[in-house]
């Protein structure tokens, strides 16, 4: 019975790199659910020692604080100038939203991706790793 319960995961070949299917899972969690993911993966031993999953949840933290930062003062700025509750100001937040969708959907497929412009400085400041 025991037997039957394990399971191994098998890794996907993607150069000289092993990602398994939970290392691509948490790569979606990382951008799905930021911050929470992150933080479970800082506190996660087996997690944070992963190149794949450690890679995007740094990239996921960079991107997530970008979209925060522009959706406030765009918030702001749209929303004095419109002067309606739910004008301008208040679609601003959809579009870190379906961004973060979409760098999900491609951290699941297994790939290492940049994200303009923010991808190099984060490799440039010393923050993010690009894998070789």
């Amino acid at each position: 019975m025991a037997e039957e319960m394990e399971t191994f995961e098998q890794p996907v070949p993607s150069g000289d790199l092993d990602i398994t299917e939970d290392d691509k899972l948490w790569g979606l969690l990382c951008y799905l659910l930021w911050p929470l993911s992150v933080i479970l993966v800082a506190l996660m031993e087996d997690k944070k020692a992963r190149p794949y999953v450690k890679y995007h949840a740094i990239q996921s933290t960079g991107l997530g604080v970008v979209a925060w930062v522009l959706v406030v003062i765009l918030a702001c700025v749209l929303g004095a100038i419109t002067f309606w509750a739910l004008g301008l100001g208040a679609c601003c937040g959809i579009v870190p939203v379906l961004a973060m969708f979409y760098y999900a959907y491609l951290a699941y497929q297994g790939d290492y991706f940049d994200i303009p412009y923010l991808t190099d400085l984060m490799v440039q400041q010393g923050w993010l790793e690009k894998p070789a």
